[in-house]
């Protein structure tokens, strides 16, 4: 993965990794690399995602109880 990847970079990617596979213009040879690629930008945005709830989350909830 790049050194400061975007969720929208990696998103972009896996979608066109998705659909090499579905379209079946993947070669048996480059599958399996593929089929890893898209498990690291998988893991990738499940990890950004959860970061961006906790961190609204918590946004929201010094919004809703702000200090006195």
């Amino acid at each position: 993965m790049e050194e400061n990847p975007t969720y929208e970079k990696a998103f972009a990617e896996l979608s066109a990794i998705s659909k090499e596979i579905e379209n079946e213009t993947i070669s048996v040879d480059e599958l399996a690399a593929k089929v890893k690629r898209a498990s690291e930008l998988i893991e990738f945005c499940q990890n950004r995602l959860k970061a961006t709830e906790a961190e609204v989350g918590k946004i929201i909830s010094s919004m809703e109880n702000p200090k006195e």
